[in-house]
């Protein structure tokens, strides 16, 4: 960033002499009210100030006042050029300068001195990572560039200033910081690129690569120089041979050729691992015409005068880029063997590159719906086109500016700029840690929102919060570009006040959640605790003080001590089936929950057990079997056949340790009775859930005999004990709970 100094002379750091007349020309060139005033009122402020870079502030911002009005930008933006520099030398300069200016002209001022303090800040914390991390950090500082930016003028105007501190380096010949080199290469002339700023990208990309390539810069440039003219001359010829076959076949065009720049060439280059004499398209002609038909025509004609390269023809008119961008693009042997870029498109495909989604940051970058209908990669892109819409309005709008200049400006592919009407960045806020890291949070997020998206464990011990050094209330809303800084408590949780949405805490779905998560962690952490109690009471009741907890629990059939607990303490499990294990009942191992115990005469619709007559059986309450149900039994100690489903887990469990004590049983003939099944349902949570599933029930005419019903979060889940005469009135239950408003599943256990 350049900060201006007061120290001019004194410290012996005099402008190069072509610096000096490069300034003259560019105050002469401040014409117009508004630029002439700033310039007056500015220059006895600036006359004695150096910026870091050691060029005079006052002739900096003649250059950028002279960069900005040949890109066609409006008065005001221009005049800024010097005010956000002289701004640096007053007391109150926002007071101060909207009084002599105007509010307008004082805030884009003050904004420009912001936004370079925030990026500098944000550049040097980004330094020293990984490739990643850097790349992620280099995006967010684009973004927050143009998110800070109330009034999109800003941006123009500091890549303006970066180009003129690119060119005061060059010309002074000493070199620029490397910091400084890789953030034009990597911030600004990518932001220039998605802005339609095309010459000020290019001229950007040449001298910071001439600053940090100095030898390859000076191969690459010697060789165009060497070729330039024979360049020129052999555009020109093909051009020629082009229009005249053209004419003849009576197909009208517009015919442009250009010569590609010393960055593009080396990125190729290196891209592509070749030399020189090897890149493909350092030649190229642009041929307009009227139809698709005349495009296909015109590549006929041009591979009549010149043999292809059939390996670089692509035709994206049959086959668009995802884009929407359209044309044929093929490479020929031109005039004297060299390789000869050229794109065939019809006029309609022309404006849709030329007007900025489809020309180069788009289809190189893009995919959602952008400028002039045209599919952009993401909805920051769609917002980048929205951007270039809005300083193109501007620039119509700028009437001071003059239709000639800014017909010319538009020409060229720029973008002039006049007073915002919209930021369209508002859905997103970029603020920024302590130590400058940037944090991207949705539109009116707050600093919990903020301490979540730090750490989660930073979320729920925030209890304040410091925005740009000053104590906020922690339901305030964050702008683009604040620093905040979270007051956290050594330990502690979340205030249930924060899932309040009317008291506006949180914006975040995802903080939201994990501040349910942790109130739900709690309530558990309770259920544990007080399933503990219950059964070290039992233990010490039952006297098995020094039983293993994990063998108990594996006894039951569940993990461990903690799902032990976790059952025991919200009711899953009975206590009595725990007493009934530590007693010695193998009906406890066989279960894992209490059983039903009946005769095979008193059972409904009886279990024979093969070869057995009149053998007590039980039907097993972990799995509740109920015909026509595959079974299997499991001879208990002294109380008969324990009778579960075959695919029932405690089954296998308990016949893998005893395979002695399984015994084949079968369903016996049905009579009126009735089984008990379990069903679990899961559902959005909302009030008159209960009763609406209820309400199936009673319509299915079946008896619920028990309930358990726990929410977690936004969704309940619920089981319930039903008695059916058989699994043939399940399938028709199940329909209907299925159909129950917010029900996702509805299935027996």
């Amino acid at each position: 960033m350049n900060q201006p100094h007061p120290s001019p002379s004194a410290r012996g750091v005099p402008p190069p002499p072509d610096a000096q007349a490069d300034a003259g020309s560019d105050a002469r060139a401040a014409t117009g009210a508004l630029p002439q005033r700033a310039r007056g009122f500015s220059a006895p402020l600036l006359a004695e100030v150096l910026l870091d870079s050691g060029e005079p502030a006052l002739l900096h911002a003649d250059a950028v006042q002279a960069i900005l009005a040949a890109i066609g930008a409006d008065e005001a933006t221009r005049a800024a050029a010097w005010l956000s520099l002289a701004a640096g030398q007053l007391s109150k300069p926002e007071e101060q300068l909207a009084k002599v200016f105007g509010r307008d002209s004082a805030r884009l001022a003050m904004e420009s001195r912001k936004l370079m303090g925030v990026f500098t800040l944000a550049r040097q914390a980004g330094a020293g990572g990984t490739a990643d991390s850097s790349t992620r950090h280099r995006e967010m500082l684009r973004r927050l560039l143009l998110a800070m930016s109330e009034d999109l003028r800003v941006i123009p105007l500091r890549l303006a200033s970066r180009l003129q501190s690119l060119r005061f380096f060059t010309a002074a010949g000493k070199g620029a910081p490397e910091d400084f080199v890789q953030t034009s290469l990597q911030i600004w002339a990518p932001l220039a690129n998605r802005l339609g700023l095309w010459q000020v990208k290019w001229e950007i990309e040449d001298l910071a690569f001439r600053l940090e390539r100095p030898e390859e810069y000076a191969r690459i440039a010697e060789w165009m120089r060497r070729r330039g003219a024979e360049h020129e001359a052999l555009i020109a010829q093909a051009s020629s041979r082009v229009r005249e076959a053209l004419a003849a076949q009576g197909i009208e065009a517009s015919i442009s050729g250009r010569r590609k720049h010393a960055y593009s060439i080396w990125r190729k280059m290196q891209g592509k691992s070749l030399e020189l004499d090897q890149v493909m398209d350092l030649l190229a002609l642009r041929i307009v015409v009227g139809s698709v038909d005349q495009c296909y025509a015109a590549l006929g004609l041009v591979h009549e005068l010149w043999s292809p390269l059939e390996a670089e023809y692509d035709d994206y008119i049959a086959r668009p880029k995802a884009n929407g961008y359209q044309s044929l693009h093929t490479v020929v042997r031109g005039p004297r063997e060299l390789p000869l870029e050229i794109q065939i498109r019809t006029q309609a495909m022309h404006e849709h590159a030329e007007q900025g989604v489809a020309a180069h940051w788009a289809y190189k970058e893009a995919g959602v719906q952008g400028y002039k209908g045209v599919a952009a990669a993401s909805s920051f892109d769609a917002k980048v086109a929205l951007a270039r819409q809005l300083l193109a309005w501007r620039g119509e709008l700028a009437g001071e500016v003059g239709g000639e200049a800014r017909g010319e400006a538009q020409g060229r592919g720029v973008a002039a700029a006049a007073p915002a009407a919209g930021n369209p960045f508002d859905d997103r806020v970029y603020v920024l840690t302590p130590q400058a890291r940037i944090l991207e949070l949705e539109s009116g997020s707050t600093a919990v929102d903020f301490a979540y998206a730090v750490h989660t464990d930073l979320g729920h011990r925030c209890r304040g919060a410091r925005v740009d050094g000053a104590l906020l209330p922690l339901n305030t809303p964050l702008r683009s570009g604040q620093t905040v800084e979270i007051v956290a408590a050594k330990q502690g949780g979340p205030s249930r006040d924060w899932l309040n949405p009317e008291l506006g805490f949180l914006r975040s779905a995802r903080a939201r959640a994990k501040v349910r998560a942790w109130f739900n962690a709690q309530a558990l952490e309770q259920t544990i605790a007080n399933g503990r109690a219950l059964v070290e009471k039992l233990l010490q009741r039952e006297g098995r003080t020094g039983m293993s907890l994990q063998e108990l629990a594996g006894g039951l059939g569940l993990r461990g001590p903690e799902q032990l607990f976790e059952r025991v303490g919200s009711e899953n499990l009975p206590l009595r089936q725990v007493e009934t294990f530590l007693r010695g009942a193998d009906a406890a191992q066989a279960g894992g929950e209490e059983m039903e115990l009946r005769s095979a005469k008193a059972q409904p619709g009886g279990v024979l057990v093969v070869g057995v007559d009149a053998l007590l059986t039980q039907l097993a309450g972990c799995c509740k079997p109920a015909p026509p149900d595959a079974i299997c039994g499991f001879v208990t100690r002294g109380r008969g056949v324990s009778v579960h489903r075959a695919d029932c887990s405690n089954a296998r469990h308990l016949s893998q340790r005893h395979p002695e004590r399984v015994i084949p049983v079968t369903w016996g003939a049905r009579d009126a009775g009735v089984y008990a099944v379990d069903l679990m349902v899961e559902a959005a949570d909302r009030h008159g859930l209960l009763r609406d599933i209820s309400e199936v029930f009673s319509k299915q005419k079946l008896n619920v005999i028990g309930v358990r019903t726990q929410s977690r979060g936004d969704t309940a889940h619920m089981m319930f004990t039903v008695e059916l005469p058989g699994l043939e009135a399940l399938s028709p239950a199940l329909g209907q709970l299925r159909e129950v408003q917010g029900v996702r599943l509805a299935r027996r256990r």
